[in-house]
């Protein structure tokens, strides 16, 4: 899975790597956690630029009753991710790509749990695959709801490098196929299922750091501090 991550980029690097018009004022984060706001990249039929948004991390599909149902949602199998009723439709129309620099992931060791930070060597940022969704759930017409902007992140089995960490991986997708994964007009399940692989790449590294970062309420640089006592 996929629970929390980082994005430390300043925002005029993230602008230009991934060709975006301004967007909302993004500060550093080092440790993202469920159910906050994340940045995330789109196109919509009305919008067909690259759209810098916030959403909130855990998915609220547009037919659900209770909007509780997102904090179950922050992950989307991409095994299966297309056929399931929580996100087949914003499979087929609504593709984001959520903005990081460094992901977390705790490695079970007996009764501890060590985490690791996934980055990049350069430590660039890159994109997960992503799905988002727009809830209006429990309005009435005396009072219209704003709607809800939401979003999953997508994983799928752990690379070769990973797997001794953990058995899954995030969805980090390779520049080239950002238009096609935003393309809200492509549906061909044939050309977008083959994007969900795991990332192989050698650039992928990861460091073991502070379980300072265990705590969703630490978000701060200590998160990202190495964990000297493993050498």
């Amino acid at each position: 899975m996929c629970g929390r991550f980082t994005l430390r980029t300043p925002q005029n690097v993230l602008i230009e790597q991934f060709q975006l018009a301004t967007g909302p004022p993004l500060s550093p984060r080092y440790n993202v956690a469920p159910t906050q706001s994340i940045a995330a990249v789109r196109r919509t039929t009305d919008e067909p630029q690259r759209q810098l948004v916030l959403l909130r991390w855990g998915l609220i599909p547009s037919w659900a009753k209770d909007p509780s149902i997102g904090n179950r949602m922050i992950n989307a199998r991409g095994e299966s991710v297309a056929d399931k009723p929580a996100f087949r439709a914003a499979f087929k129309r609504r593709r984001c790509l959520v903005l990081a620099d460094g992901y977390y992931e705790w490695q079970k060791t007996g009764k501890k749990k060590q985490p690791y930070l996934f980055h990049m060597q350069d430590d660039r940022p890159f994109a997960f695959a992503g799905l988002w969704e727009s809830w209006t759930g429990g309005k009435s017409d005396d009072e219209p709801a704003e709607p809800l902007e939401t979003c999953t992140i997508i994983t799928t089995n752990a690379s070769d490098f990973t797997r001794s960490i953990h058995d899954r991986m995030p969805v980090i997708l390779d520049g080239a196929d950002f238009d096609l994964w935003l393309d809200p007009d492509m549906q061909d399940r044939e050309k977008i299922e083959p994007l969900l692989q795991p990332y192989e790449s050698p650039e992928l590294t990861a460091d073991p750091v502070s379980t300072h970062v265990n705590s969703p309420k630490n978000d701060d640089p200590k998160c990202v501090e190495l964990q000297r006592e493993l050498f």
